[in-house]
């Protein structure tokens, strides 16, 4: 484990300790070919289940793990080195669960969080639109009332896990006058009619961790709204987002960890003029600098998570946790593909999946332009 982590409990270091075993034996073997076939991590996720992956982000009264932030930060990052797509797919999960978790009522968190946390039921998280990604405020998706229930109308796109999750969360404008005031959520089962789901999007990385549009006009009754009341849905979105933010900054840590260890590997086998390539400085260096990259994220990411355990807003220290480490991680990548030279370009090596699965980072969870931002107007309300 990454001397790093010296701060978790014996038993969160026990389980991490496991997680690494099934990441080794069942996860990465799987790795490129589930990039070469497309297919979705179903199986992936079984296995993660099995091992309380799944209820990780999850306190143990809500059927979850209960382990720290820390601890989940680190599990993250284990299971992203491994196979970028599960990440994906399982933080996607967490991005549902935490919506209920923080904004649901009590009947809510017992309907849905043990079956979430068990691997029964899997969530996706519904607030990208075509037309608003970077300010939810400019969603078109409303909610109205109609008899004792809800119209829910408009679409929503790149939502990882739609098409196969068991349930979304969705988040609409019940007040359009309101802005980010007037946002609801609501909780979508899987099969509800007029629920029209497209084909997975062709992307460039990530290929077994699926995006979806979701084209909605659909009745819900009364208590699919998230929580009692109207107009929390902003709110809870922005804490959601502030711990997503944390568990993309564990995958960018965990790919890149991977694109280092590849780079150290073939570096020390790949020989050149009768001795090994890492013997010259210009590649010692290149090393150095991925290494110093790298740990910078991961400290980032630690203060954040550490400032999630202690309860207090994370906001800012997750925006810089999440900037730092998907910018640093596609250095990291780079370096090591350069490393490998033309071997690195081709499909042989795993370190060209890894460079295409960590594009989406400096977008998705809100881009590097936001994070900055919100880094931005932090500093300035000072």
């Amino acid at each position: 484990m990454n001397d790093l982590y010296h701060m978790l409990s014996s038993e969160e270091r026990m389980f991490c300790d496991v997680l690494e075993r099934i990441a080794d034996e069942h996860i990465a073997p799987r790795a490129q070919n589930t990039d070469e076939a497309g297919e979705f991590v179903h199986e992936q996720l079984k296995v993660l289940a099995e091992a309380g992956m799944m209820g990780a982000n999850l306190p143990e009264e809500a059927g979850g793990s209960g382990i720290s932030a820390s601890a989940l930060l680190r599990a993250v990052e284990i299971v992203a080195g491994a196979c970028g797509s599960t990440a994906s797919a399982l933080t996607a999960h967490y991005l549902a669960t935490d919506s209920v978790l923080i904004g649901g009522t009590d009947a809510q968190k017992q309907d849905f969080l043990p079956k979430a946390a068990s691997g029964e039921w899997l969530g996706a998280f519904g607030l990208t639109e075509p037309s608003a990604g970077s300010d939810p405020a400019d969603m078109n998706t409303r909610a109205v009332r109609e008899g004792d229930g809800w119209r829910l109308k408009g679409t929503k796109c790149f939502i990882s896990n739609g098409g196969v999750a068991d349930f979304v969360i969705v988040y609409a404008k019940t007040d359009p006058s309101a802005r980010h005031r007037g946002i609801s959520a609501f909780i979508l089962p899987k099969g509800t009619d007029g629920l029209d789901i497209g084909n997975p999007e062709k992307t460039m990385g990530l290929k077994g961790g699926h995006v979806f549009t979701l084209n909605l006009d659909c009745h819900l009754p009364g208590d699919a709204i998230l929580g009692s009341s109207e107009g929390q849905g902003f709110k809870t979105a922005m804490k959601v987002l502030d711990n997503g933010r944390v568990e993309v900054a564990a995958q960018c840590i965990g790919l890149a960890q991977a694109a280092l260890d590849a780079a150290v590997k073939y570096s020390g086998e790949r020989v050149i003029g009768g001795k090994a390539l890492n013997h010259k400085q210009g590649i010692r260096w290149m090393l150095a600098d991925m290494s110093m990259e790298l740990r910078c994220a991961r400290l980032m990411a630690l203060e954040a998570a550490r400032q999630r355990d202690l309860g207090i807003r994370f906001s800012e220290a997750a925006s810089m946790a999440k900037l730092k480490a998907s910018e640093a991680a596609d250095m990291v990548a780079d370096t090591a593909l350069q490393i490998h030279g033309g071997y690195g370009y081709t499909r042989d090596f795993p370190i060209e999946r890894i460079t295409r699965d960590l594009r989406i980072m400096r977008i998705y969870e809100g881009s590097s332009e936001i994070q900055r931002t919100i880094i931005a107007g932090h500093l300035l309300a000072q």
